[in-house]
């Protein structure tokens, strides 16, 4: 079959990457100027880093099975995790269930019930318990308001905004299990415990050398790839998808069409939808995002020992701290210290009309809280990055409202991080995501299946 796909970031590429190495013909249009979406890089110091900071847990099976896929499986390194909690002007370390007992923001028997919670939901599988409930009840319940307002209710709160006091139990679930599920105990125990040793997986080079990988074995296999070329309409005729057309006016012929844009941007390019199918564009529209916002820093000088600091200091402007050089060598990227200052706002907020110095000035009291001696003669380079659907808000209807990946016109399909469910968005799951719903475009047309109505989670089983 000829497909188009919609979209350079991961899912469009591991759709692309799916669909070129069965056989179909492939066109990937991606509208920005570089492949990878979130995952796309800048050179620092001569080294290649990503523009918003990544990880892999051991879980993120999808991105390994791409790494051993194009032969990078040996460049992927597991590195000890080092986390920790900023309160009131200090740094907790909190890598394991020794430093959750030091943690003395909360009483003795709050951090006995904080660990026990975590250890409960680590044991709990079938999520479906948790949809209807919400997160903010739910760990109230378990862990007292001491526990809730000193730790995970300011990481809600800065992670949604407003949403805070909505948001589903199960995006608080997928948080603790799939976190859990990268611990390994010494000597090759099972992965889980809370004594075990987390660690966290990076791609010598960056996740950089991925996308480069996928996007020269989709061209090494027959497909045809083009940034700069935004799609201005996908075509229907006869009630069927019929191509996309192009900024010149061109419209491209396919049999298929994967869209893996968020929901705004899709239903532009679908004006049609609400008539075609009103339930289907109200759930599209239903969900919100919050903007994503980076303040990246290139220093001269450490900031901090530990790699990923969580605030939960309800006025912080920012939600972690991520200290890549304390993750990677700073020998990496030429000596330089590198600190993401990452966010989450509503789209409403001034933040995403600020430009980096605006945004320094907001951060800086809060980065010497990180570390008093901060001074701005530390910086050598600073960057801010923004991405308008950042962070789908998982609210406690949002198991209701998900879209399936089929969509009201029989071949054309949708992938977007609103259907990544019940785990949060990720290049893992974005990955696994393209790939299935390739899959699913490829069996149907071999079938000639066209029903709208599975849900994605139906339509991924097995």
């Amino acid at each position: 079959m000829k497909v188009v796909v919609i979209g350079g970031g991961v899912a469009g590429l591991g759709a692309a990457f799916e669909l070129v190495r069965d056989g179909h013909e492939v066109s990937l249009y991606e509208a920005g100027p570089a492949w990878g979406g979130q995952v796309r890089t800048i050179e620092v110091g001569g080294g290649r880093l990503e523009i918003f900071y990544h990880h892999l847990f051991r879980s993120d099976y999808s991105v390994i099975e791409v790494l051993e896929e194009l032969g990078l499986e040996e460049d992927l390194l597991w590195i000890d995790s080092n986390v920790g909690l900023h309160a009131e002007g200090r740094n907790y370390p909190f890598v394991g269930a020794g430093d959750l007992l030091r943690f003395d923001r909360v009483s003795l028997l709050t951090r006995v019930r904080l660990g026990l919670t975590a250890l409960w939901l680590r044991r709990i599988a079938d999520y479906p318990r948790y949809e209807g409930t919400r997160a903010a009840a739910w760990i109230r319940s378990r862990v007292g308001d001491e526990g809730y307002e000193r730790v995970w209710g300011p990481l809600l709160r800065a992670k949604f905004g407003e949403h805070a006091e909505n948001i589903s139990m199960v995006w608080f679930w997928g948080k603790i299990y799939l976190r859990f599920a990268s611990r390994k105990a010494e000597g090759g125990g099972p992965l889980g415990g809370l004594l075990a040793k987390e660690q966290l997986g990076y791609l010598r080079g960056s996740f950089g050398r991925l996308v480069d990988g996928m996007v020269a074995d989709a061209e090494r296999h027959g497909a045809r790839l083009a940034t700069g070329m935004p799609v201005e309409r996908i075509e229907v005729e006869d009630g069927r998808v019929r191509g996309v057309r192009l900024p010149d006016g061109r419209v491209e012929a396919a049999d298929v069409v994967i869209a893996t844009t968020p929901s705004a941007i899709f239903a532009k390019m679908l004006p049609q939808l609400p008539e075609l199918d009103p339930d289907f564009d109200r759930r599209l529209h239903s969900v919100q995002y919050q903007w994503a916002t980076v303040l990246m820093l290139a220093l001269d000088r450490p900031l901090s020992d530990i790699y990923w600091l969580t605030m939960t200091d309800d006025d912080c402007p920012f939600v972690v701290a991520v200290e890549q050089t304390n993750f990677t060598p700073a020998s990496d990227y030429g000596g330089k210290h590198v600190v993401y200052f990452s966010n989450y706002v509503d789209p409403h907020d001034p933040i995403v009309d600020l430009d980096v110095e605006q945004v320094l000035e907001r951060y800086e009291p809060w980065i010497r809280r990180v570390n008093p001696d901060f001074d701005r003669s530390w910086i050598l380079e600073q960057w801010l990055w923004k991405d308008r659907a950042g962070q789908p808000v998982v609210d406690v209807q949002y198991h209701e409202r998900l879209v399936p990946h089929r969509t009201p016109v029989p071949g054309l399909y949708l992938a977007n991080t609103t259907q990544i469910y019940p785990e949060d968005r990720g290049q893992n799951y974005s990955i696994r995501m393209g790939r299935r719903v390739a899959r699913l475009a490829a069996a149907d047309w071999v079938e000639g299946l066209a029903s709208p109505s599975l849900t994605p989670a139906a339509e991924t089983a097995g």
